[in-house]
């Protein structure tokens, strides 16, 4: 997309979990609005798959791996990225997911959760999910006067869901540090917000919502339930959001915000 208000044509966009189904569609997007992509992660076989990808699709992409859980690892991807496409202007933290061991079954004592699975979600979702890719991108972003930092939270950090404690304990975090960011740097020119996706079928969730025969599973069902557009998100359905908040001229004025995508079920009450 040439030009307009979504011209994204000069910046170089992060996409820290871009080989994932999500961060993949949010990096595609950015990508078609005309950003640089960088798509980064730990598998270089599914990053040169999205680098290829977008580039077949006419955009302009590549693949810096890193370990979104190591300071230095970041600090290296960083120094390398600026050295190849310049200063990064976008930031989008797609990394996370849950662990079954920090589910609780229906019948399941909160009191027995184990506290390492606990303390591996929150540095999967928090740590290395927003907290280290801010302090490393966030840091050159402040002193260049620039950037668009996203983090994908969760619409279960919003309303905790059942089973899912330290997850939707996790994302309540980032939905918390983002706010506190968008506090401290509003005046720098960096500007930072959140994305809440609903229910999206993905690797993480994906045997929770489907049964092996490709059916709805209960909670599933439950889920569509309760959603008024009455089914699950896409992935491309992030892209809007995420080119609006990483776009200058459709967004300047907007910081601190957790911008739900979730087809209604926020709405909902009985």
């Amino acid at each position: 997309m040439a030009g307009g208000i979504f011209d994204l044509a000069n910046e170089t966009a992060v996409i820290i979990g871009g080989t994932g189904g999500l961060g993949g569609a949010m990096a595609d997007a950015l990508a078609s609005c005309g950003a640089q992509v960088v798509v980064i992660g730990r598998s270089a076989d599914r990053g040169a798959q999205r680098v290829a990808a977008i580039e077949a699709a006419g955009g302009r992409a590549l693949f810096q791996s890193a370990d979104a859980l190591s300071k230095e690892s970041l600090i290296t991807a960083r120094e390398t990225i600026e050295a190849a496409c310049g200063p990064v202007t976008v930031l989008v933290n797609a990394a996370g997911g849950n662990r079954p061991e920090a589910t609780l079954p229906p019948g399941a004592d909160f009191c027995k959760l184990p506290l390492d699975a606990w303390r591996d979600v929150f540095d999967l979702n928090l740590v290395g999910g927003v907290l280290l890719p801010c302090q490393v991108f966030g840091e050159t972003m402040v002193a260049n006067g620039k950037g668009s930092i996203i983090n994908i939270a969760s619409m279960s950090g919003m309303i905790p869901l059942s089973r899912v404690v330290a997850y939707s304990a996790a994302k309540a975090a980032v939905i918390n540090l983002t706010q506190f960011l968008a506090r401290e740097w509003a005046t720098t020119g960096v500007r930072v917000n959140a994305i809440s996706p609903g229910f999206f079928p993905a690797e993480q969730n994906r045997a929770l919502l489907y049964n092996s025969d490709g059916s709805l599973s209960a909670r599933g069902s439950q889920i569509i339930g309760h959603t008024p557009m009455g089914r699950f998100g896409e992935a491309k359905e992030l892209g809007g959001a995420t080119c609006w908040l990483a776009a200058q001229a459709a967004s300047s004025f907007v910081t601190g915000q957790n911008i739900v995508v979730d087809g209604g079920f926020s709405a909902v009450t009985i």
